[in-house]
C-alpha cells in the first residue's frame, strides 16, 4: 500500500499545537493592541476589565474605542504600526485588517503575542470564556474549532447559572472568616471542603443561594463549637 493510500485524505495535515493553559494577572502590565476596528474593539473591551495600561496603535478607532479613549481607559497612537512599538509590552494583540502588519507584529514580538484568527502566528491563543463573577471557565480546541468551543461554552452557561456568581462571593467571605476564626487546621480544612462540596452545589441548583447560606452558617457554627 502506498503511504498516501493509508487513512483518509486528511492524514497528512499537521497535528495541532498543544498549549499550556494559564490565567494571567496583567492588571499593571503594558498591553499593546495593533488595530482599531471592530475586531480590535472586541479584544480591547475584554482587556479593559483586567488591565489599566492598554496602548492602541491604529490610524483610526471605532466610535466605541474613541469613547474609551476619551474616558482614559486606553491610550491611542494615531498611526500605523512600526518597529519598536512593542517595547516594554508584556502582551500584544495584532488585530489589524492588514495581514502583512499582523505578520510583522508576530515577528517583532518578544513577549506574549496573539494574532487574531491566525494561530500559526501566535505564541498563545485566547480561549472561549464563560464568566460567572469570580468563576471563569476557559475552553479551547487548540485553534481547531472555535465554533465547537463556543458551543461548549454555551452548554456550560446552562450548567453553571447566575447563582454561582452569588455563591462564590459568599464563599470568599466565609473563607476569610474561617481562616481567621477556626484555629484547628483539621476542622478548618473539613469545613472549607464541605462548603464547596457536590452536596452544596446540588443544594444551590435546587434551592438557591439563600438555602446554601443557611446550610453554610450551620456548618460554621458546628466547626467553631468546642
Amino acid at each position: 500500500m502506498k503511504p498516501e493510500e493509508s487513512g483518509t485524505k486528511f492524514s497528512n495535515f499537521a497535528a495541532p499545537k498543544v498549549y499550556y493553559p494559564a490565567f494571567l494577572n496583567i492588571e499593571e502590565k503594558k498591553v499593546v493592541v495593533v488595530g482599531g476596528g471592530k475586531v480590535a474593539e472586541r479584544k480591547i473591551l475584554s482587556l479593559i476589565k483586567v488591565c489599566s495600561d492598554i496602548e492602541v496603535i491604529s490610524p483610526d478607532l471605532t466610535k466605541r474605542l474613541e469613547k474609551e479613549k476619551q474616558e482614559g481607559r486606553i491610550k491611542h497612537v494615531p498611526r500605523r504600526y512600526k518597529k519598536g512599538d512593542l517595547k516594554n509590552a508584556f502582551l500584544v494583540i495584532a488585530a489589524s485588517d492588514c495581514p502583512s502588519i499582523n505578520e510583522q507584529v508576530s515577528k517583532d514580538g518578544r513577549c506574549l503575542v496573539n494574532v487574531v484568527d491566525t494561530p500559526g502566528l501566535c505564541n498563545f491563543i485566547v480561549p472561549s470564556v464563560m464568566n460567572r463573577g469570580l468563576l471563569t471557565i476557559a475552553i479551547s480546541t487548540s485553534g481547531v474549532s472555535p465554533a465547537l468551543a463556543g458551543l461548549i461554552r454555551n452548554e456550560l452557561k446552562k450548567l453553571y447559572g447566575p447563582e454561582f456568581k452569588d455563591y462564590l462571593n459568599f464563599l470568599r467571605k466565609i473563607r476569610r472568616k474561617a481562616l481567621a476564626v477556626i484555629q484547628d487546621r483539621k476542622k478548618r480544612g473539613e469545613f472549607l471542603k464541605a462548603v464547596s462540596s457536590e452536596k452544596m452545589v446540588r443544594l444551590l441548583r435546587k434551592k438557591g443561594i439563600i438555602e446554601v447560606e443557611r446550610a453554610v452558617v450551620r456548618l460554621f457554627k458546628r466547626a467553631t463549637s468546642k
